[in-house]
């Protein structure tokens, strides 16, 4: 039976029968990917704890007429525990979960950048920012906006999202896809302090240093800013998930 290794992220699983699960998998070389954990519900399996969500892991699979199997398991980064110690870390790190689970829809389609930014931001998660911690759910913002931007959906802070007008402009239309013109500004459009839209523009573009000393009030017109950006533009059952401990 043919075998291949690659490495992944495990964004889900899923019971199958009395001991085994599936494994939904991001992976470095081959995007998403849904393969066969055997026995690993069993207390006597050598690596079911690796296959938690969460888990970074460097996998061999044997390839399978519907599923592949996990056949070899070995650890990369464990970023799970450190995040169940702190729930609102652990519901900033199910949403990119889910974020990137809904972003790559198609199996077996190489996603490497979305791979690379789910790793980055668990990681940042668990350590801090190059430039020292941040809060989480700043991570999180970053995280939905470069993950968006990647997919295609970069919003725009600066110039007008409908017709290009060189900005600044003072309204934000997540609809439109960002900061609009008044010409181009749709009714209940917000109207954002420049401030914001200034962290907003870190964020997407991950210039940490950017972000020190945000007042509160900002990062929460972020907060909410990128939310609703971001259920526009994924699946509305994010909804609650996106909400949740900002």
């Amino acid at each position: 039976m043919p075998t291949y290794r690659d490495e992944a992220v495990v964004l889900r699983t899923h019971k199958l029968g009395e001991a085994d699960r599936i494994i939904t998998l991001l992976s470095r070389r081959r995007g998403k990917i849904r393969a066969v954990a055997k026995g690993v519900r069993r207390t006597s399996s050598k690596f079911g704890a690796r296959l938690e969500p969460f888990s970074h892991i460097d996998l061999q699979f044997a390839e399978g007429r519907t599923l592949d199997v996990v056949t070899q398991v070995e650890s990369l980064d464990a970023f799970g525990p450190a995040l169940t110690e702190d729930y609102p870390t652990y519901t900033a790190g199910q949403v990119m979960l889910e974020t990137a689970d809904r972003l790559v829809v198609e199996e077996g389609e190489p996603s490497l950048q979305q791979y690379l930014l789910l790793v980055g931001a668990l990681r940042v998660l668990n350590r801090g920012t190059a430039d020292g911690p941040r809060p989480a759910a700043m991570i999180l913002d970053s995280y939905l906006l470069r993950a968006l931007a990647v997919a295609g959906y970069a919003p725009s802070f600066a110039d007008c999202a409908r017709c290009g007008l060189v900005g600044p402009h003072g309204a934000f239309s997540p609809v439109t896809g960002g900061v609009v013109c008044e010409r181009c500004r749709p009714a209940g459009s917000a109207r954002p302090s420049p401030a914001t839209l200034t962290l907003l523009a870190a964020l997407l573009e991950g210039r940490w240093a950017d972000t020190r000393d945000v007042a509160p009030g900002v990062a929460r017109e972020a907060s909410g800013l990128t939310s609703a950006f971001a259920i526009w533009h994924l699946d509305r059952n994010l909804r609650s998930l996106v909400h949740v401990e900002r």
